[in-house]
Parts: C-alpha cells; sequence; structure tokens
C-alpha cells in the first residue's frame, strides 16, 4: 500500500510541476492546487498508513494500540487543507484582476508598468 501511495504522490508532484511550468494563469492556479494536494498526501503518508488497526486508544486503554497510526499528521493535513484552500481562493482573485487589466492570460504578460 505504501508503494502505491508513493506512487500517488510522485504522479501528483509530477503533474503539478508540469502545470506550473506551462506559462498560463489557470495553468498556474491547478498546479498550484496539485501541488498543495500532494504535499497533503506525502504528510498523511508520513503519519503512517495502518490498515484494520482502531485509529484511536481502545477503552481502558492509556495509549493507542501497537502499530496504530499517529494522530497529529492526520490534524496537520486538515489544517494544511484549509489553510491551502484559502491561499487558492486568494490567488484566483489576484489572477482574476491581474487577467481583466492585462486582457490576457499569459503570465508573462503581467509585467505591469515599468516606467
Amino acid at each position: 500500500m505504501s508503494l502505491a501511495v508513493a506512487l500517488a504522490v510522485g504522479v501528483v508532484f509530477a503533474v503539478s510541476l508540469r502545470l506550473l511550468l506551462q506559462g498560463t494563469l489557470w495553468h498556474l492556479l491547478l498546479g498550484l492546487a496539485l501541488l498543495s494536494h500532494g504535499t497533503h498526501l506525502l504528510l498523511f503518508a508520513a503519519g503512517g498508513l495502518v490498515a484494520g488497526g482502531p485509529p484511536l486508544a481502545l477503552e481502558g486503554a492509556l495509549a493507542p494500540a501497537a502499530g496504530a497510526a499517529d494522530p497529529l499528521p492526520q490534524a496537520l493535513v486538515l489544517t494544511a487543507i484549509v489553510i491551502a484552500f484559502a491561499v487558492l481562493a486568494f490567488a484566483l482573485v489576484l489572477g482574476l484582476g491581474a487577467g481583466r487589466d492585462a486582457k490576457t492570460d499569459d503570465i508573462d504578460a503581467y509585467g505591469g508598468d515599468r516606467g
């Protein structure tokens, strides 16, 4: 299972970097979203992937069972998803404004006033 997750993380990172290098605003925003999702997958996999084990300590136990997944990376991923959504929404608003001013979605045309 961890090989499949590692391959999924690699594919998501590769596609996101390819999109980031395309040169258009929409590819940049989609690449940014995929890059954040790849990071979320990487953080989630770092916490340990346990199939069939209890996610929490059993009733009366002082600690989780041996081999249980660590809940801290899961909490960090949940927080990172919220932050990534906010950053993506902010980048989308900035990109729409810049695209409207430049009347194109080509990133190289966003030079602004250089006078």
